[in-house]
């Protein structure tokens, strides 16, 4: 397994910062943040490190709304001193994804000082960027050390507090699709990860009462729980174990509200939504009966290549073209390779019966959202009723993935 070390989490990580660097030798840093996170931490962070000599080049991103993007990557590269020098992310979800490409192409590590427990990434080797208007997730590195200081991730906006705990529930139904994906796919799976993020959600889920209520408590277990997260990405080395049918139609969405309205909402408040729809599809699934489940298997029939592809080009316009080639194994599927996919849905119907069973009720996860102050709802997210089901309809093209979603349509279950 990759090691970063240390992860700390806990009072004055500006000063467990600074023994690290000295003890490892670092003399030159890239300090990137946004203006925000800035005021929170980044401002000390830039002191501490000057007021013992170090040369220090601060970054500080001024949009109003910072996106993981290629203008947010080039305005740091720009940026960023030549040499060698250490990057230093000082911020959340997108702040941590534009400094691990930037220092992974640059050659040079960087640590993560994380601001709010928002997000599952900071211990990633995965940097999900918009790439010409498409989310696409980039294999990176991880940070060679973490510095997260409970007092600022306790103070963190309520809304990134609550994003963080709806990015860790969803993944539910990721373990559920990579489960799937597994069984009826052919994809890579893990069971000790999956065992590992399945105790991380647990822990989240368990102080639920307390991360709504922003103690210092409830705010450590997100943010080991998010850590963790990232960690079985890292050591599965993919973000499989921690994405599937909630994460896509929240890309989805992300990607059509950054291309119709020049911002997004915040990713772990979509997945979280995204996350209550998944579930009342599985039970949706869990509904059927053997026989049914036959019954529809027996009369399903291959979607035409072209019927696909003008659906893809309905949904992401001038993008298609990338999201046919990244939906190629599914879209070139023969008679013969759907027979087979059938097949092997209906020799694993009964795991995939248990699978759906793991994943708790629709009521029970927009209860465990408004436990912790997430939107529950669309209207609460800022999403219009006509932007909710495209999510589903489109966003499973964005991967090339099994999912509950592409399980739905082979079964001709309606799906949101």
């Amino acid at each position: 397994m990759t090691k970063i070390d240390p992860i700390y989490v806990g009072s004055d990580a500006t000063a467990k910062l600074l023994e690290y660097v000295a003890t490892k030798g670092l003399k030159r840093f890239a300090i990137v943040s946004d203006t925000n996170t800035y005021k929170a931490l980044g401002q000390r962070a830039e002191a501490a490190l000057k007021g013992k000599g170090y040369d220090v080049t601060t970054i500080v991103l001024q949009d109003a709304e910072i996106h993981a993007d290629e203008h947010q990557l080039i305005k740091t590269l720009i940026e960023a001193p030549l040499g060698d020098l250490t990057f230093v992310a000082v911020g959340s979800g997108s702040i941590t994804d534009i400094t691990r490409f930037v220092s992974f192409r640059t050659g040079r590590p960087f640590i993560g000082m994380p601001t709010a427990p928002s997000v599952d990434g900071f211990t990633s080797i995965g940097a999900p960027i918009i790439l010409a208007g498409v989310k696409t997730t980039l294999i990176c590195q991880a940070p060679i050390a973490v510095f997260a200081d409970i007092d600022v991730l306790a103070n963190a906006p309520q809304r990134l507090i609550a994003a963080g705990f709806g990015d860790m529930i969803g993944k539910y139904t990721s373990l559920a699709d990579w489960k799937l994906g597994s069984l009826v796919w052919g994809e890579p799976y893990d069971a000790a990860i999956a065992k590992r993020t399945q105790a991380a959600i647990d822990n989240a889920v368990q102080h639920a009462e307390a991360i709504g209520n922003h103690t210092p408590e409830g705010v450590r277990a997100l943010m080991d729980a998010l850590i963790e997260s990232g960690l079985c990405m890292l050591d599965f080395g993919a973000s499989r174990p921690a994405s599937g049918a909630e994460h896509h139609a929240s890309h989805y969405w992300e990607m059509q509200r950054i291309k119709n309205h020049g911002q997004s909402m915040l990713h772990g408040a979509q997945v979280g939504y995204a996350l209550s729809l998944v579930a009342e599809q599985y039970a949706k699934i869990r509904a059927l009966s053997r026989t049914e489940a036959m019954n529809r298997l027996e009369g399903a029939t291959l979607p035409s290549r072209e019927d696909e592809v003008k659906n893809i080009q309905g949904g992401y316009g001038d993008m298609a073209d990338d999201i046919v080639k990244e939906h190629a194994a599914f879209l070139n599927l023969t008679e013969a390779d759907f027979d087979a996919l059938k097949h092997r849905i209906a020799d694993h119907w009964a795991e995939i019966e248990a699978l759906a069973a793991t994943v708790p009720a629709p009521e029970v996860i927009t209860g465990l959202l408004r436990q912790v102050g997430a939107p529950s709802t669309a209207s609460e997210l800022g999403l219009a009723p006509a932007e909710v089901s495209p999510g589903f309809k489109y966003g499973h093209y964005l991967r090339n993935r099994f999912s509950v979603v592409k399980l739905s349509r082979i079964l001709d279950v309606p799906l949101i």
